[in-house]
């Protein structure tokens, strides 16, 4: 972090900065007086915001009151969701390799992680029912997975979706779905067109749990906004929990969400046409390099390159940052199945990706030749 000139591929995020309309909305709210507390699941508008936004891109019909709690972030949704499900000594499946947090969170329930890697078969990762069924106790009470995927770009297919949640209701456990990158997807019928949620196939009765975020799709990072969908009961104990954590969202922070939902589908696609291009650029790169085995990720804004012969991803990485100045994030960090991989994240200029993907290719080269 403290090393000038870094080309910095490690981090989760565009660098875009957020857009202005969403900026402008944020002034208008606090001008409008919306700086004092709200209700602990958010605004009413903000909820009813939330459902909108769900009948509208996925035809599915939530009740913003009982079935929706706005967070502090995609990952204090995930806390409550966890929480609100585990107890000490229970179990949790993760789908990994995937981004840290979920398992971390896991642990600091004093529940136990069991992790399932997705295997990497022919062009394509897929999950490995086999052992998710072999891993289940009788003290197994959630499986967590994130598509698209952090950090695989990975993307259920309607029937691993379908098996999951058949899986989940098979065992009587709770389903946590992260899809916090669902509008970054490459291969639907048209770009801007989202991810199927999990929700259009669970009914309102499921064991189902939805994390969410404004961070991906909005250059929102820094602003900390996300939300959770879930049955009534768990929502209804989600936003108790929720006053003892944040007590709630930001309030102007929750009505620039509100904006960021209703008028943000140009700004989007022109990101989206933007991290496409990103994404090509690097296959062909990567596609160059010997050793190098990458499948095309269908969503978010990461490849997970598999370096043949690797056997230390995160001194890998250190050596390709202190000799070349590019940075990347070791697959090791990623959980089961992440070693021998790195982490790329696309959503840079091209101005830094393409120096980037020519000084990893001259590393590898020179690591082939010694």
């Amino acid at each position: 972090m403290s090393m000038d000139g870094v080309l910095r591929l490690y981090f989760g995020e565009s660098n875009l900065p957020t857009p202005d309309y969403i900026k402008q909305a944020a002034m208008r709210a606090m001008q409008e007086g919306f700086t004092f507390y709200t209700e602990n699941a958010g605004l009413p508008s903000t909820r009813r915001a939330i459902a909108d936004y769900y009948n509208r891109l996925q035809s599915v019909s939530l009740d913003p009151a009982r079935e929706i709690v706005v967070t502090a972030s995609g990952v204090q949704a995930l806390n409550l969701g966890i929480r609100c499900t585990l107890d000490p000594g229970d179990e949790a499946l993760v789908l990994t390799p995937a981004w840290p947090n979920g398992s971390s969170i896991v642990t600091m329930s004093n529940a136990v992680v069991r992790q399932i890697p997705h295997p990497l078969c022919g062009s394509r990762y897929r999950v490995d029912f086999d052992a998710l069924e072999a891993a289940v106790t009788p003290r197994t009470r959630m499986l967590l997975y994130t598509s698209p995927s952090n950090p695989l770009g990975w993307v259920a297919t309607d029937e691993e979706q379908q098996g999951l949640l058949d899986f989940a209701r098979r065992h009587g456990i709770w389903l946590i779905a992260d899809e916090v990158y669902d509008r970054l997807y490459y291969s639907g019928a048209r770009l801007g067109e989202p991810v199927p949620s999990i929700l259009c196939k669970a009914t309102r009765d499921d064991a189902v749990m939805v994390v969410h975020s404004f961070s991906k799709s909005y250059c929102m990072t820094g602003w900390r906004l996300g939300f959770l969908i879930s049955r009534r009961d768990l929502v209804a104990k989600a936003t108790q929990l929720n006053e003892f954590v944040v007590s709630h969202a930001p309030t102007f922070t929750q009505k620039a969400g509100e904006t960021a939902l209703a008028e943000g589908e140009d700004e989007l696609l022109r990101m989206l046409e933007r991290l496409k291009e990103n994404r090509d650029l690097c296959l062909r790169a990567l596609s160059g390099m010997n050793g190098i085995t990458v499948p095309t990720p269908d969503g978010a804004f990461y490849l997970f390159p598999r370096i043949e012969g690797l056997r230390d991803s995160f001194r890998f990485c250190k050596r390709l940052l202190e000799e070349t100045k590019v940075g990347l994030a070791p697959g090791v960090a990623f959980g089961a199945g992440g070693e021998g991989s790195v982490r790329i994240c696309y959503a840079a200029e091209q101005s830094i990706l393409e120096p980037a993907m020519e000084r990893l290719g001259k590393f590898l080269q020179k690591e082939s030749a010694c």
